[in-house]
């Protein structure tokens, strides 16, 4: 990777991905892009910024040629609460703004990043040790376009010979950026809850357990991928990739060692209920493993102790 551009850099991946991108390789060689531009944001201001709707194919393609760059990361796109809500604009943005970026990284030469999502299975998948290559079929719109966007990845490697690469992302949990309409974002609200509040509702039912992972490990995924030998990736799209199953009341377990009177709270939301029970229990990453060499960091304790830390001197400082 020498020059990157990023869709979707204030989203929650991509603001934290462009900020260590640029601490990588560069803040002049990370080109981020989103459908706003918010002067005061730091991703816009630690580097170049360009205004992008990733549904316009021509002013991506003459973004992308301007600033000549070699690497795409697409990471724009509705996630699975919001796009449950609005089914037909996350197809039309998910699954366009998709196509587009593969477009331009074919007539460019682009290496080629874009997110899975275990969203991608659905309730007859494998719940435990979810296998690399297993049935994936999801009952909901953000599934649907992460299958679809998958097999679309892997034509544009087999038909055009465009480096296309992915991971299928666990829920992601940050101190970062708040939560953005994701099923996992439970994980996330509920740390900040626990410093403000002292107690969290959650809308996720007891015992239900998803797989997540803490930022600054995704954020090592994506270049650890990126930067891997292609003779040695089999699958190369759609990675599995994880760092801890977990249910709420583990979560809020890690939180009383360190805030003991923090109290936990249901109020189940049926929506959002219905898609975490159609995915996973805990995936297998031995594929990520051995092909690019996939290692995590953080577990649920060292995450919390971390996320704790984090989170009290973000609030502090907003309150100072």
């Amino acid at each position: 990777m020498k020059r990157i551009l990023i869709t979707g850099a204030l989203g929650q991946i991509g603001s934290e991905l462009t900020a260590k991108l640029r601490e990588v390789y560069g803040a002049d060689q990370v080109i981020a892009t989103d459908i706003r531009k918010p002067e005061d944001h730091q991703t816009v201001q630690s580097g170049p910024f360009e205004v992008l709707d990733v549904t316009d194919a021509k002013a991506m393609f003459d973004i992308a040629k301007k600033h000549q760059v070699d690497t795409f990361m697409h990471l724009a796109a509705l996630l699975s609460a919001t796009a449950e809500a609005k089914p037909l604009l996350a197809w039309n943005l998910n699954m366009g703004g998709l196509v587009n970026a593969l477009e331009v990284s074919r007539e460019l030469g682009c290496q080629f990043f874009t997110p899975s999502s275990i969203g991608a299975f659905g309730p007859t998948t494998p719940k435990d040790h979810t296998p690399q290559d297993t049935i994936q079929r999801p009952t909901t719109m953000y599934g649907v376009n992460k299958v679809s966007g998958e097999l679309l990845c892997d034509y544009y490697f087999h038909k055009f010979g465009v480096d296309t690469r992915g991971v299928r992302f666990p829920g992601l949990i940050s101190y970062v950026t708040p939560p953005g309409g994701g099923t996992t974002d439970y994980a996330v609200d509920i740390y900040y809850q626990a410093i403000q509040e002292g107690s969290y509702t959650s809308y996720i039912a007891k015992g239900t357990y998803m797989d997540m992972m803490y930022m600054p490990d995704a954020l090592q995924a994506i270049i650890s991928l990126m930067e891997a030998d292609p003779a040695k990736l089999k699958h190369r799209n759609a990675f599995n990739v994880t760092a801890m199953s977990i249910e709420p009341e583990d979560v809020a377990r890690a939180i009383q060692k360190h805030i003991p009177s923090f109290v936990m709270k249901y109020d189940v939301d049926p929506v959002r209920q219905a898609i975490a029970d159609s995915w996973p229990n805990a995936i297998d990453a031995t594929a990520a493993r051995e092909e690019w060499g996939f290692a995590a960091k953080y577990d649920l304790e060292k995450m919390t102790a971390d996320m704790l830390a984090k989170l009290k001197g973000k609030l502090l400082q907003k309150i100072s």
